[in-house]
């Protein structure tokens, strides 16, 4: 595949049935396939990381089948293709995550409490918690929500509030603020992360960035393909990000690349 007609790719974990955000993708006029295969993610126009699971399990098989190093190859390499976490896919993005973690996994010495120095998918302990080392991307932790007055899991419709950042975001793009979303999930990214990456934020027992934005890097812990029109924009608007990113880089274009991950305009569509 060349950067021109590669599809984006939507990485299979064996967990599952991915086809709705694979038929998301396709409405918003983007040529997408499913793969568990390395080679496949690192020649993807742009990457999609659904959320089927629980941190460590998805951890565990991205580290084992090679997909969390070509996932990581794909997005900082010279091409900084697009990226978009859905759900557990957003906290994959981040350092650390306690979900799941068995208390039989042997354990690895970090060279800080956020697991630095470890690969991904490695287990190790800090602040008295078990932690799986994510993706590593960006800097931040993931927790259970806190059990109270509201039911965890949370699950249903909910609004998101825009930040300052994702005013600004083209994920965001034509994108209201108080839009309702779907979200189903029972852990979240706490608030260590830094609050420039926050684009969105909704409110269930404590404050939970809902989306998350910085570069080329993008994730929203609601679903996106089950969320109606507005999901279906923010699909629309990864896809022109992939498409404006992908024909800067196939023209050699380091300043319309960085452009494109700051200003994609939401009518570009990635042909099939």
């Amino acid at each position: 595949m060349d950067s021109l007609t590669a599809p984006l790719v939507v990485v299979d974990y064996h967990k599952g049935n991915l086809s709705s955000v694979v038929r998301g993708l396709a409405r918003a006029g983007a040529s997408a396939v499913i793969s568990d295969d390395p080679a496949v993610i690192r020649s993807a126009a742009g990457i999609v990381l659904p959320g089927v699971g629980s941190f460590y399990d998805a951890m565990s098989y991205l580290a084992a089948s090679g997909e969390a190093d070509a996932i990581r190859d794909a997005v900082t390499g010279p091409c900084a293709v697009p990226f978009l976490g859905i759900c557990l896919g957003q906290q994959l993005l981040f350092e650390r995550g306690d979900e799941g973690v068995p208390a039989e996994a042997p354990t690895q010495a970090p060279a800080d409490n956020r697991g630095g120095g470890l690969a991904p998918g490695a287990v190790f302990e800090a602040e008295g918690v078990r932690w799986v080392r994510g993706l590593a991307l960006l800097p931040g932790s993931c927790t259970r929500l806190p059990a109270g007055r509201l039911k965890v899991p949370h699950v249903g419709w909910d609004q998101i509030h825009l930040t300052p950042a994702g005013a600004a975001s083209p994920l965001l793009a034509d994108v209201a603020e108080g839009a309702n979303v779907y979200f189903t999930h029972s852990y979240a990214l706490e608030d260590d992360a830094e609050p420039a990456l926050v684009a969105a934020r909704t409110f269930y027992a404590r404050a939970i960035p809902a989306v998350i934005a910085r570069g080329n890097l993008f994730g929203c812990q609601f679903h996106p393909e089950k969320s109606s029109a507005h999901g279906q924009q923010i699909l629309k608007n990864f896809v022109a990000i992939c498409a404006r990113a992908r024909s800067a880089s196939a023209h050699g274009d380091g300043a319309a690349l960085d452009v494109a991950r700051r200003a994609a305009p939401a009518s570009q569509e990635v042909s099939a």
